[in-house]
């Protein structure tokens, strides 16, 4: 199954970053033939791109919520973007959006998404370091990664 990490952020924005620095870790450690990892600042209608092609996509992403604690994991599966569908305009389509108009554009997208989401404290600090919870996910996040590239989603 032709896979791609893609690992999304800011890595000049703190925490921001984090899903930079967990596709890095993962570059080191893959073999897998059908594995493409990749990191990018893009969002919305230019990730329509970098998925098509694609068996599989997992992506790797800050999140904030409301009560949310820094350097929790979430596994969410593509069906919860489902909910937030929504472009005020061409510069303000979320990813859901754009999974929508990529099918119906007949685009070859990927059929499993995945999303590993690390809860945040900072991204408004310009800095190439995470905050000490966001670094202490990295490992944790890739281990859960592996685990999901092998089969395991008992994570």
């Amino acid at each position: 199954m032709k896979t791609l990490i893609l690992g999304l952020g800011d890595p000049i924005l703190s925490d921001d970053g984090v899903g930079f620095r967990v596709a890095g870790e993962l570059r080191g450690r893959l073999s897998q033939q059908e594995v493409s990892v990749m990191e990018t600042s893009m969002a919305g209608l230019s990730l329509l791109d970098l998925l098509a092609g694609y068996d599989r996509a997992i992506i790797i992403d800050a999140i904030q919520t409301v009560g949310g604690k820094a350097g929790q994991i979430y596994r969410l599966d593509s069906e919860v973007l489902d909910v937030t569908q929504h472009a005020a305009s061409a510069h303000n389509v979320n990813l859901a959006t754009a999974l929508e108009l990529g099918n119906k554009l007949g685009l070859a997208l990927p059929q499993q998404i995945v999303i590993f989401a690390i809860e945040v404290a900072d991204v408004c600090t310009f800095s190439e370091e995470c905050t000490p919870e966001v670094t202490r996910a990295i490992p944790a996040c890739v281990e859960m990664i592996i685990q999901e590239l092998n089969g395991d989603t008992n994570t």
